[in-house]
């Protein structure tokens, strides 16, 4: 069973070696690992870490422009060749150790996708932004009545997916309006949907988070787009 991990990233010159490490570090054993790293036109130090650290990823995909985080996302989708994709920030939000608890449903054959869900988890969670959460949890509200899911966290940027769901999956939207246009297109597909509890690690502005509130406006137009309106 081989696992595809794909990381976009940009301007992560902090965390991306971090991040990087703590996937070789904690291996699952059931699986075999396949790294691919998409620099989205960084203008700090990350190409240049990656570029001298090629022994922590397989395969490095560099954009000459930005392009954003959706377009990143398709990018490495298409270079991925694991029978299992999990998309995995390079901010440390997440944590690579968890991955067997996102794996369990789906090497059980129970599910074909699986959300890491930050609001189910008993784990450790900062505090940060209680408009941000209740801006979360509208979408995610707004997501399951067009999707008729009962989702707690459509947001997540943990997903894992059999590699047939995500590679049948036409990626359009460029930026953060990823995530509903999968969740969407992912439920039109009537596939098995699991989530599991999982830690989460905010960071605020200052360390470099980049989602605004220009990207929640843009995620109910994606919502309407290919929720209400079945787009392809």
């Amino acid at each position: 069973m081989k696992l595809s991990v794909i990381i976009p990233t940009y301007n992560e010159e902090k965390t991306i070696l971090e991040i990087l490490q703590l996937i070789q570090k904690h291996p699952v054993e059931e699986c075999q690992y396949e790294v691919i790293v998409i620099d989205d036109c960084s203008t700090d130090r990350t190409l240049s870490l990656l570029e001298s650290n090629p022994n922590l990823y397989d395969v490095l995909i560099k954009h000459h422009v930005n392009t954003g985080k959706g377009a990143s996302v398709k990018a490495g989708i298409g270079k991925s060749t694991g029978d299992i994709v999990i998309i995995q920030d390079a901010d440390l939000e997440y944590d690579p150790r968890e991955y067997p608890k996102m794996l369990a449903p789906i090497l059980e054959g129970k599910a074909d996708v699986v959300y890491g869900s930050r609001f189910l988890s008993s784990g450790p969670h900062r505090v940060l932004f209680y408009w941000h959460y209740l801006g979360n949890k509208w979408l995610t509200t707004l997501s399951n009545m067009f999707t008729n899911l009962n989702l707690t966290d459509m947001e997540t940027c943990y997903k894992m997916f059999k590699s047939e769901v995500i590679n049948g999956i036409e990626i359009k939207e460029k930026r953060f309006g990823v995530e509903p246009e999968i969740t969407t297109k992912i439920a039109r597909g009537k596939w098995r949907i699991y989530e599991v509890g999982i830690s989460y690690h905010g960071r605020d502005y200052s360390q470099g988070k980049k989602i605004g509130w220009k990207d929640g406006i843009r995620a109910i137009y994606v919502l309407f787009k290919y929720g209400l309106f079945k787009r392809k």
